[in-house]
C-alpha cells in the first residue's frame, strides 16, 4: 500500500472534517432499492449511510470500505450540555423514504484544548466503521473499537485510520472509531452537575458509542457478542474505567479490552472540583449561585465556551469519582475484585516515563531532583512514601542500582507510577479472578519522528501508536502528519497489527501473528513461577522480529505493588 497517498487522502479529508461539520447530501430512496451514486449504502432501518470504497491509494473498488461521521447520539447541545448522551430516535417511521447520507469521510472533531472558535465542533458524537468491502450482515466478523487518547482534553478520530487493520486481517475484521466530549465539554463536574447533569460525560458518551454497536454493527457484518475496546493514555485510562464501571455489576457492552499506556493523573478532590466548576463559569461570564451559572453555561455562547476551556489549566478538567459509573478510584475497585472480567491485553512503551518526568536529563543530578521533580504532580504524595521509593529506586551509584543516571531513575519512577504499574496490576487481578487471555507487553521501539526532536527520550510515549496507525504523528488544532515507513518499520506494523486483530478474533494474541513473530505467551499461567510479558522490538532486517519474551523481574513487581498500594490509601489517588 503506498503510505503517502493514504495520508494524503486523510489529510484532505480533513480540511473539510476538522473545520465544519460533515455535509448530508441526503438523498432519498426506497428501501427496497437502497443504492447511491455516492458509493455502498448501509440500512440501519431508522437512517441509511453511503461509504468510501475507493482505497486511500485511489484504487476503485477497495478490500475496504470507510463509513465515517455517523451519529450515535443526539447533538449533545443546549440544555444537553454537560448531560449524558441521549440515544437517537431510532424508530423505523418510514420505510419507504429513507434518507441517504453522505458518510465518505470523518466527521467534526470534538473542541479540543487550546480551543478555537470554528475548529472542531460541540455536535460531535459521531464515530467511524471500516469494513471489509464484501462484508454484509450474517457475516459476523469481530469489532474493534479504537478510543483516541490526549488527556481527555484533546484528540480526534482522524489521527487514528484502522484502514491496515482491516486490510491486513485474513479472515475479516470490522474496524470502529468513537469520539467524545473532552475537557470543559467532556468532564465539567461539581455539585451543580451532580444536581442537575451527568459527571464524566466524556466517559459516558464512550460507552454510549459502545452501545450503538452493540445495536447496529451486525448491519456492518460485524459481530456485537466479539467486541475488543482499544485505547492508548487517555484511551487506555478509558479502556480501565470502561472495565471497572459500575464496579463490575453491570454486563459490558464489550468482551475484550486493550488498554496501551494507561495514563491517569491525580483526580481532582471535592474542594478542587468546585473550584475548577467557580473557574469555569466565571471565565464563560456565568459566575454566581451553581446552580444559575449552571443554567448560564447551558445557555453560553459558543465563544464564552472556548473562552472558559482555554481558562482552565491545560488537563485539570478530567474523569473524577462520581458514585455512579465510578463509585470508586479504578485502583481501588481493582484490588478489591469490583470490575468486569474480560479477555485483557495491557502494556506500554520503554520510555513513557520520560515524557511526563518534568525535565531533561540535565535537570536531574541528585537525589533531592528525583524527590521533588516528578512528585510536582503528585502533591499529596507524603514524604514518607517519597523516601521509601528512593530506596526502592536506588541511586544510580549504589552498587547493583539497574538506573544509568539519575534522570533514568526519575524517569522510571514516573513511568511506573502513571503508566506502567497499572497494566501490570489490572493484568495480576484479572488473572487472580481467573482469567486465562491475559497479556502484557513493552513497546520497545521509538518512534523516529519524535526522536529526532528528543533524542534523550528513546522509546517516548505514543511510539506504539507510530506503528499501529501509519507512522501518525497527531498536532492539536492542526491536523495530523503521517510518515512513511522505512521496510523495518513496515515489517514491526505488521506484525504488531497481526497480534493486537489476533486477539481481538480469538483472544489470543499468537493464534493470527506472522510466520515471523515469535509466540506471545500469557501472562500467567498455571505452574508458571513468573509472569511474562512481551518486547516488542523492531529487527534490522525486513520481514524478521526482534520481538522476545521475557519473565517481569521480582524488583518491578515490588515496585507496582508499592505504587498501587499508595493508590488505594488515596496518596496518588488513580
Amino acid at each position: 500500500m503506498a503510505q503517502l497517498s493514504l495520508r494524503m487522502y486523510i489529510l484532505t479529508s480533513l480540511l473539510l472534517v476538522f473545520v465544519k461539520v460533515l455535509p448530508t447530501h441526503a438523498t432519498n430512496v426506497s428501501s427496497s432499492d437502497l443504492r447511491s451514486p455516492l458509493g455502498p449504502v448501509v440500512d440501519l432501518g431508522y437512517a441509511a449511510f453511503a461509504g468510501n470504497s475507493t482505497s486511500p491509494t485511489g484504487q476503485v473498488d477497495s478490500p475496504v470500505t470507510f463509513f465515517g461521521g455517523i451519529p450515535y447520539a443526539q447533538p449533545p447541545l443546549g440544555d444537553l450540555r454537560f448531560r449524558a448522551p441521549r440515544e437517537l430516535d431510532e424508530r423505523v417511521l418510514d420505510k419507504g423514504n429513507i434518507k441517504v447520507t453522505d458518510a465518505r469521510n470523518f466527521g467534526p472533531a470534538c473542541i479540543q484544548q487550546p480551543a478555537v472558535v470554528g475548529v472542531g465542533s460541540e455536535d460531535c458524537l459521531n464515530l467511524n466503521v471500516w469494513k471489509p468491502t464484501n462484508a454484509t450482515e450474517g457475516d459476523s466478523l469481530p469489532v474493534i473499537i479504537y478510543v483516541y487518547g490526549g488527556g481527555f482534553y484533546a484528540g480526534t478520530t482522524q489521527g487514528f485510520p484502522l484502514y491496515d487493520w482491516v486490510v491486513q486481517h485474513p479472515t475479516g475484521v470490522v474496524a470502529v472509531s468513537v469520539s467524545y466530549r473532552l475537557n470543559v465539554l467532556g468532564f465539567l463536574t461539581g455539585s451543580a452537575v451532580r444536581a442537575n447533569g451527568d459527571e464524566n460525560a466524556g466517559l459516558l458518551d464512550q460507552r454510549a458509542g459502545f452501545e450503538w454497536v452493540q445495536r447496529h454493527i451486525s448491519k456492518f457484518g460485524g459481530n456485537p457478542s466479539e467486541v475488543t475496546i482499544v485505547g492508548e493514555s487517555a484511551g487506555g485510562a478509558s479502556m480501565v474505567m470502561q472495565v471497572v464501571a459500575y464496579g463490575g455489576t453491570q454486563t459490558p457492552p464489550f468482551k475484550r479490552a486493550v488498554a496501551q499506556s494507561i495514563g491517569f493523573g491525580p483526580t481532582a478532590n471535592a474542594s478542587q472540583i468546585e473550584v475548577l466548576f467557580e473557574n469555569v463559569t466565571a471565565a464563560a461570564g456565568c459566575p454566581g449561585d451553581g446552580e444559575v451559572a449552571l443554567a448560564c453555561l447551558r445557555g453560553a455562547s459558543l465563544g464564552a465556551i472556548v473562552s472558559a476551556v482555554n481558562h482552565v489549566p491545560t488537563g485539570q478538567v478530567s474523569p473524577v469519582i462520581d458514585g455512579k459509573f465510578l463509585p470508586d478510584y479504578p485502583s481501588r475497585l481493582i484490588a478489591a475484585g469490583n470490575f468486569s472480567t474480560v479477555d485483557f491485553i495491557g502494556g506500554h512503551c520503554a520510555n513513557d516515563g520520560r515524557t511526563f518526568v518534568g525535565g531533561s536529563p540535565s535537570q536531574f543530578t541528585t537525589d533531592e531532583d528525583v524527590a521533588t521533580i516528578p512528585f510536582m504532580r503528585w502533591p499529596s504524595v507524603t514524604n514518607s512514601t517519597i523516601q521509601q521509593a528512593l530506596k526502592l529506586y536506588p541511586s544510580p551509584d549504589a552498587p547493583g542500582s539497574p538506573f544509568t543516571s539519575q534522570y533514568d531513575r526519575a524517569a522510571i519512577m514516573a513511568g511506573d507510577i502513571i503508566f506502567t504499574c497499572m497494566d501490570w496490576f489490572l493484568a495480576n487481578q484479572m488473572s487472580k479472578k481467573g482469567v486465562s487471555n491475559v497479556y502484557n507487553y513493552k513497546w520497545n521501539a521509538p518512534d523516529p519522528v519524535l526522536l529526532a526532536a528528543a533524542p534523550y527520550e528513546g522509546v517516548m510515549h505514543t511510539s506504539d501508536l507510530y506503528f499501529l496507525f501509519e507512522g501518525t504523528n497527531s498536532a492539536i488544532n492542526a491536523g495530523f502528519t503521517f510518515t512513511p515507513f522505512n521496510s523495518t518499520e513496515a515489517s514491526l506494523s505488521a506484525e504488531a497489527i497481526a497480534y493486537w486483530t489476533s486477539f481481538v478474533e480469538s483472544a489470543n494474541p499468537s493464534t493470527g501473528r506472522l510466520s515471523y513473530s515469535p509466540e506471545w505467551m500469557p501472562f500467567a499461567t498455571p505452574g508458571q513461577s513468573s509472569q511474562m510479558s512481551i518486547v516488542l522490538t523492531e529487527s534490522s532486517t525486513p520481514g524478521t522480529s526482534n520481538s522476545t519474551m521475557e519473565a517481569l523481574t521480582p524488583e518491578h513487581i515490588e515496585r507496582c505493588e508499592f505504587w498501587m498500594q499508595a493508590n488505594v490509601t488515596a496518596e496518588t489517588t488513580i
